[in-house]
């Protein structure tokens, strides 16, 4: 059995004088070297191989369309533009792999792989064509679908399969948890139109022309529902948030309608610190 060594620092006793004490030592043991991993290893070299396929596409790919479109551009602009051709289908084919598990999403980048491919194709044998050599044309061309198809392999073999069940558990569980991501901006436009409505309702309160008598005011007002802001209810920070969301830019008009939200006189300088941020978020 093959083994291997390794290296641990252990507490061991150590007496000097008669009298021990444990101390840090490196000891050294002996332990069954695990079997090597044949699938692994002949992975990561396909895995290297298609690197170092994809790599070549790519080179020769952007060398022949960069030559093609610097019959009527320059040439970093051209050779810019060429590299572009083998990207688009790169990138669509990894997000075809993000994709795996769910494979209606997949087939969009996969489709769209695909048809960038063709494109890239078609423009190397387009070169190969103008400048007389046909057939170097059309074989540059097969090098993109061939880096293409060994990526498409070792992906596929990588993706671990799952039955319809399994995937359709998959789906509702990404919806779920893309439901609750969605809602977070929401929520958040409706505090602010909240805020917004409750700052509203309190400057009209303050209008002496406003109508004092509330208690005529019919349940099927459709605000009826909107929380109105009292004294003491927010603090500083949020009834700041709530003077900006309302329009008042300024510290001192800021800090009166503060002061009137919350019930007590805040610190004109932690108003101005709250505006200051807001201004740099803004």
């Amino acid at each position: 059995m093959k083994t291997r060594t390794i290296t641990q620092t252990q507490l061991v006793p150590h007496t000097i004088d008669g009298k021990t004490r444990l101390i840090h030592d490196d000891v050294t043991t002996e332990i069954p070297a695990p079997p090597r991993d044949w699938d692994r290893i002949v992975l990561t070299g396909v895995t290297g191989v298609a690197a170092l396929v994809l790599t070549a596409s790519v080179v020769w790919s952007t060398a022949s369309i960069g030559d093609l479109l610097d019959i009527v551009v320059i040439a970093p602009a051209a050779y810019g533009a060429a590299v572009v051709f083998d990207l688009v289908w790169i990138a669509c084919m990894a997000v075809e792999w993000l994709s795996r598990y769910d494979q209606d999403r997949a087939k969009v980048p996969r489709r769209a792989g695909h048809g960038a491919l063709l494109v890239a194709m078609v423009a190397v044998a387009a070169h190969g064509w103008l400048s007389g050599h046909e057939v170097i044309g059309i074989v540059g061309a097969v090098v993109s679908g061939l880096a293409k198809g060994l990526w498409t392999v070792v992906l596929s073999h990588q993706a671990p399969p799952l039955d319809r069940r399994t995937r359709e558990f998959i789906r509702q569980e990404l919806a779920e948890a893309g439901a609750s991501l969605a809602l977070v901006p929401v929520r958040r436009q409706v505090q602010r139109a909240q805020g917004l409505v409750a700052a509203e309702r309190i400057a009209l309160g303050s209008d002496p022309e406003a109508d004092p008598d509330q208690s005529g005011q019919s349940t099927d007002d459709p605000d009826a529902d909107v929380l109105e802001l009292h004294p003491g209810t927010v603090n500083t920070k949020d009834a700041v948030r709530i003077a900006w969301d309302a329009g008042f830019r300024d510290k001192d008009s800021a800090t009166r309608y503060v002061a009137k939200v919350t019930g007590k006189a805040p610190s004109p300088d932690t108003v101005d610190r709250y505006l200051r941020a807001l201004r740099i978020a803004g």
